[in-house]
């Protein structure tokens, strides 16, 4: 090998140091999950779960919705330019990610439209309907969980390609239930216009007397969550290794019971199970007993 190749490799090796690093502080459940899947995989886990931490944190990062544009053209151009491009060796992230997308024939086109979901995070629009809210979840939460799959095991994962979207819609509207405070304070509306309506809620979320009014709203978004975990876990097919994928989901029945304890305030409270409970469901996960 020569000196060029070796310093490559101690560069991209490098990156994908800061992968984890960065997965580690912004999404631990992620990177716990990622401690049950082979070895050999996880530094490609670990910049799929960094790239989207990444862009989930665009809306907090920016004061104008056009610096966030850019931001998510940054990646665009990124993707788009060959892979020896300069500015994407630069940033350890975008060279992870690419790297792992071309060791893994990953298309960037479902990167381009993970992108492309994230830029409702920028404006203060509100979510048009349910349907709209599922395709934003298989976008942003389901395909980075079907990319780990096929990372720790490409063949595994087409055979639990049922149970990793239907986990990944589960997993997309308990993480954006839990969100709710922090998406009012940033404006960002992502409860669906038509499940207000059903519940004649009008969206003001102004005040939290306003809860009983969404009550019906949210419970019924932790249903469907409920529903496509159940879907996910009877979905499965085996014990194969890319199952390690479905991980993340298991905790899924700890935050939606922490968001129905008696005095849960959906406005002001983030639903948080103690950290061993998020650890020794997914032991338990990983040990065959459910997702």
């Amino acid at each position: 090998m020569d000196d060029a190749a070796t310093k490559r490799e101690t560069e991209l090796a490098d990156h994908y140091r800061h992968c984890e690093a960065a997965l580690r502080e912004q999404e631990l459940d992620l990177w716990l999950a990622s401690l049950f899947a082979p070895a050999s995989a996880r530094p490609h886990l670990h910049a799929i779960g960094a790239f989207a931490a990444e862009i989930a944190s665009v809306r907090a990062r920016v004061s104008q919705p056009i610096l966030g544009e850019m931001r998510l053209r940054w990646w665009y151009d990124s993707l788009e330019a060959a892979t020896d491009s300069e500015a994407a060796r630069a940033h350890p992230i975008a060279d992870a990610l690419i790297d792992t997308l071309d060791r893994h024939a990953i298309a960037r086109e479902e990167v381009v439209d993970l992108l492309e979901a994230h830029s409702f995070d920028l404006y203060d629009e509100p979510m048009e309907s349910l349907e709209a809210l599922e395709t934003y979840c298989d976008r942003v939460f389901g395909a980075p969980m079907r990319w780990r799959a096929i990372a720790i095991d490409a063949q595994d994962a087409s055979r639990q390609e049922g149970a990793l979207r239907d986990a990944g819609r589960a997993l997309g509207l308990t993480t954006i239930l839990r969100a709710l405070p922090r998406h009012l304070a940033q404006g960002q509306r992502f409860l669906p216009v038509d499940v207000l309506a059903r519940h004649r809620a009008d969206g003001d979320f102004a005040e939290t007397e306003a809860a009983p009014a969404i009550a019906g709203a949210l419970a019924e978004l932790r249903g469907k969550a409920r529903d496509y975990f159940d879907k996910a876990r009877r979905a499965v097919r085996g014990d194969g290794p890319a199952r390690a994928a479905l991980l993340p989901a298991a905790l899924i029945p700890l935050y939606l019971g922490e968001m129905e304890r008696k005095g849960f305030d959906p406005f002001r409270s983030i639903a948080e199970p103690a950290q061993w409970r998020r650890q020794w469901r997914l032991w338990r996960a990983a040990r065959g007993r459910g997702i």
